[in-house]
């Protein structure tokens, strides 16, 4: 079994932790939100993912921020936890244009100073993830939607990148997150 390997598995089990806490809107996801990343960091470099190798750096940043959202963020006078909510026009118009603008942004960095293979997809999957991490640090159902788009495009591009574990990973992500933007809905409905 190779160093590679074991890190992709390693990743691989942090990254179920991850997804079994997301579900459950447990703020425990933040801490494997700080720990996946670092070895996430190691796999796409080595396979020439840099978009996603350095948007790890955002997921290390964002996971501070979205612990202290989750368990500080809520309503000041009530001292409660943050609550889920459904996206704004507003919000849902400002996370389209950030998403398109963050895309074309990163694809021509891609393509002007990396030898990537990958720079479309690279760069699409990078910036709706930037969106959508953001959505979840705000408790945003709808983030549930993005990360669908994002792990079934993930999918396909790790297993053209020979990156097995984390294809399979993101194939379970896919699914999960249908069931789970089901789940945070109901989770927000009962919270009322």
């Amino acid at each position: 079994m190779t160093f590679d390997l074991i890190r992709e598995i390693l990743g691989f089990v942090i990254g179920l932790l991850y997804l079994w806490w997301e579900y459950h809107a447990n703020p425990k996801v933040w801490l494997a939100a700080l720990v996946m990343p670092a070895i996430s960091m190691w796999i796409y470099y080595s396979k020439g993912l840099y978009a996603d190798f350095a948007i790890n750096i955002y997921y290390l940043l964002i996971a501070v921020y979205g612990f202290i959202v989750w368990t500080r963020g809520g309503e000041k006078k009530n001292k409660t936890k943050k609550r889920i909510t459904r996206i704004t026009m507003a919000q849902l118009a400002g996370c389209s244009l950030v998403s398109v603008a963050l895309w074309v942004l990163i694809w021509w960095i891609l393509i002007t100073f990396t030898d990537s293979t990958v720079p479309v997809a690279d760069a699409f999957t990078t910036a709706l993830s930037i969106v959508g991490l953001w959505m979840m640090a705000q408790k945003i159902a709808e983030q549930w939607l993005v990360w669908l788009v994002v792990d079934i495009v993930c999918t396909g591009l790790y297993f053209y990148k020979d990156i097995p574990f984390y294809a399979i990973l993101y194939f379970i992500y896919s699914v999960i997150s249908v069931v789970g933007y089901r789940k945070w809905l109901q989770i927000m409905k009962g919270a009322d």
